[in-house]
């Protein structure tokens, strides 16, 4: 099952903190935003070096590498009847303080009447004990042979060149 399906069933169901185990976090991300464009989700990210990204907005704002900052960024972008979902990249890395570990508790809480979900975007699985019953884990996976079958076909009828490196 992909990503996007299964991404897509839980935020159905509002949960609110999801974490995704990945490898491959532009893969990831690139999957996420289809889906949020097509469901008509408003999708923000955040990473320590880039900052908070508003998809739909031109500007980054770089200055926001606080991580409080970042989740509390969310309800900003909570709307009546719509969904709202904040992708923090690797994560893992900040939750050894107090402080963040209660404000991402309380926003997956607050979460759930305004449907903001918050998707935690990391290489490892690393969620406190303060959180664990709060988060449902997936696992990004890399393609399979058919999925790489196919997307080696597309790419070939798109006129695309492909060099292959079998080992």
């Amino acid at each position: 099952m992909k990503i996007n399906t299964r991404l897509s069933e839980y935020v159905r169901a509002c949960f609110t903190g999801i974490w995704i185990e990945s490898h491959e976090h532009q893969d990831a991300l690139t999957e996420i935003a289809q889906l949020c464009r097509d469901e008509q989700w408003q999708l923000a990210t955040w990473d320590i070096e880039a900052g908070l990204s508003v998809s739909g907005q031109t500007e980054q704002d770089a200055s926001s590498n606080d991580p409080l900052a970042a989740i509390r960024s969310i309800n900003a972008l909570a709307t009546p009847d719509g969904t709202a979902i904040l992708i923090l990249q690797n994560f893992h890395r900040f939750l050894q303080s107090a402080e963040v570990v209660q404000a991402l508790a309380r926003q997956i809480i607050t979460g759930k009447q305004n449907r903001t979900i918050v998707v935690v975007l990391s290489p490892v699985v690393q969620i406190p004990t303060e959180l664990e019953k709060m988060f449902v884990v997936m696992e990004h996976d890399l393609p399979n042979r058919q999925e790489l079958d196919e997307i080696v076909a597309a790419c070939l009828m798109v006129g695309g060149v492909i060099t292959l490196a079998i080992g």
